[in-house]
């Protein structure tokens, strides 16, 4: 499972890059991954890629070791 959010399964965006002559290339956006251990529902730890913007989430409701 390379480049995907765990928790929510982001995955990279594409899209072109453009030169001044807007000459286009194809390029990626990939998601910035850190793992972290989470605490599942029966109240197991477990060490998951996320990406930052779940972490945030993943800070406010707490879920955190």
């Amino acid at each position: 499972m390379a480049r995907k959010d765990a928790l929510t399964g982001r995955g990279p965006l594409s899209g072109n890059n453009r030169s001044h002559a807007l000459n286009a290339t194809k390029r990626k956006w990939n998601l910035n991954l850190q793992k972290v251990k989470v605490v599942d529902e029966k109240g197991n730890i477990k060490t998951v890629k996320v990406s930052t913007r779940t972490l945030r989430t993943l800070k406010k409701t707490e879920k955190l070791v």
